[in-house]
């Protein structure tokens, strides 16, 4: 994982509300996650981002939080892109949108994310939600570093 500490997982967080951001951020603290996000705020932002990091010989993040409903490229645009690219589409993906119609999960899943999540209004909903990526999360990690 490169300089990152052995359990600290990198994410990736794809979020067009700066209150959302700004409120994930806060609760990843709060639950004393060991962890660092990068924040990009549409699907075209993100796929620059992931190819910078390939062509710097960066790692890619551990795991990607998407919103579904962003400006430019969105999350199912995005998604569909991702799974496509080799060195990308192992990446677990969370979609944590504040949609909860059947399409969009249906339709989510079919595109290979690897969980769906309504936002609650609800903070501490929202707490046992991050508690349940990051055991997630660290999971994939070590599935990861297993196979590399």
């Amino acid at each position: 994982m490169g300089g990152l500490a052995e359990n600290q997982i990198s994410i990736l967080l794809v979020e067009d509300n700066p209150g959302d951001v700004f409120l994930t951020q806060e609760l990843f603290k709060e639950a004393k996650i060991n962890n660092t996000i990068q924040v990009v705020n549409d699907g075209v932002q993100a796929m620059d981002y992931l190819h910078q990091q390939i062509e710097r010989g960066e790692n890619i993040p551990d795991l990607i939080l998407l919103d579904l409903n962003l400006p430019r490229l969105d999350g199912r645009q995005f998604l569909k892109m991702l799974r496509k690219e080799e060195k990308l589409k192992s990446i677990p993906v969370v979609v944590l949108t504040s949609s909860a119609a059947d399409e969009d999960v249906l339709m989510s899943y079919n595109l290979d994310a690897d969980c769906f999540v309504s936002k609650p209004i609800d903070v501490h909903q929202i707490m046992k939600i991050i508690g349940r990526i990051d055991g997630f999360a660290i999971s994939m990690v070590r599935v990861k570093k297993a196979a590399t």
